[in-house]
């Protein structure tokens, strides 16, 4: 009797876990373990490094494919491991007294985000930069294990289209846009 109970109610978990994961979650990120990694060309040389994301947290309802929050990033911790560099990017480039933080906020996505395991997913919403705000799309993998969850997207900033100053000077120029490498981890949380 006591097997037929625990294989009753093993599969009726099994049933009711998509149900169960369709209601509405919280992802809130761990800034200790998530970046944002940027790479930025230039004449004769590559700049990589990476900002500090400062927090943030994203409802979401993969029944509705829809999202609401926010992930902030602090403008003046970028680091490329050259301090003249971030000083020059963080007043002439990104002026972070004027503009402290970067932020995107999620709004919906399209795909299949599975419960458990990996997933790729669209990810629609607006990313502000220097006080503007721009509507991009972002190409994310998931991978959920538990109440873990983290998330990897690429994504290209045209700056200086988007009104930031070019830091090129005389024969050292850089490009006219930056790559963008999200990675976030946090824990996932249903809504109450």
């Amino acid at each position: 009797m006591k097997v037929c109970a625990r294989l009753f109610l093993s599969v009726l978990v099994l049933l009711l876990a998509p149900a169960i994961f369709a209601q509405r979650q919280t992802f809130t990120v761990d800034s200790g373990t998530s970046q944002v990694g940027f790479g930025l060309n230039g004449t004769g040389h590559h700049v990589k490094g990476v900002f500090h994301v400062q927090g943030g947290s994203v409802t979401f309802d993969p029944g509705a494919q829809s999202m609401s929050g926010m992930i902030l990033v602090a403008a003046s911790s970028g680091d490329s491991g050259e301090a003249g560099r971030d000083k020059k990017m963080n007043s002439d480039v990104l002026n972070v007294d004027k503009y402290p933080e970067i932020s995107f906020a999620p709004k919906g996505f399209q795909g299949v985000l599975s419960p458990t395991g990996d997933s790729m997913l669209q990810v629609s919403g607006t990313f502000t930069l220097h006080g503007a705000a721009h509507e991009i799309t972002v190409p994310m993998q998931i991978h959920i294990e538990g109440s873990n969850l983290a998330a990897k997207g690429n994504f290209v900033v045209p700056y200086v289209q988007w009104g930031l100053k070019d830091p090129s000077i005389m024969i050292l120029k850089v490009a006219k846009e930056v790559d963008i490498d999200l990675n976030l981890s946090g824990h996932i949380a249903p809504v109450n």
